[in-house]
């Protein structure tokens, strides 16, 4: 007598072997970590795991979908994902009781794009009047600067490499004049330039 195989059993989706996201995805607090830097890491691995369709608006199965259960499954994990990567301050504006993975994603997009314009004079004033005399050190300054950068190109003001090296050295003392003269001849990379005032500070 003939036997009747077994079903086949679904492999385990590969979302469920994330077992902390903040060791693939850093805490977005919108300084350190821009709203576009975590957008960009989220996405690499919510693609990798194969869960872009819980962050990109792909319709739901209809929860009258045999595969409704698994999708809302995987989708809980990918909002877990989304509320542990996120600061306690900007949780607390986008937690709430009854939330898809995209609505979640959706509410953080609205918090860093909505109300540009306010958004971009703010930015622009403080990375045009920032100086080093404003700031503990040297590596200080130019890390709140590259954080203003990222913070405008998130509110589409776009700040390449030149521009960034331009208001570094803008906002040197006079006691930078010989490396500041040097500096805006030959435009270096924003990493080099960043390195030769250090090494210039150290001197």
């Amino acid at each position: 007598m003939a036997t009747t195989p077994a079903p086949a059993t679904k492999p385990l989706h590969l979302v469920y072997t994330v077992t902390n996201i903040q060791h693939k995805v850093r805490m977005l607090d919108g300084t350190k970590v821009s709203y576009s830097s975590w957008v960009k890491l989220f996405q690499l691995h919510a693609k990798g795991y194969k869960v872009m369709s819980h962050t990109d608006g792909t319709q739901s199965p209809a929860k009258t979908d045999t595969e409704y259960e698994a999708w809302a499954e995987i989708d809980a994990i990918v909002l877990q994902w989304i509320y542990g990567t996120l600061s306690d301050d900007l949780l607390v504006r986008v937690l709430v009781t009854e939330s898809t993975a995209y609505e979640a994603w959706s509410r953080i997009k609205a918090i860093f794009l909505n109300n540009k314009g306010s958004r971009v004079a703010a930015l622009e004033h403080e990375f045009n009047n920032l100086t080093l005399k404003s700031m503990s050190s040297l590596e200080a300054y130019c890390q709140k600067l590259k954080e203003l950068g990222s913070q405008l190109n998130d509110v589409d003001c776009p700040v390449n490499d030149q521009q960034l090296v331009l208001q570094l050295v803008r906002g040197l003392p006079a006691e930078y004049d010989i490396i500041t003269s040097y500096i805006n001849q030959i435009l270096p990379t924003w990493e080099t330039a960043c390195s030769m005032l250090e090494l210039e500070h150290h001197r």
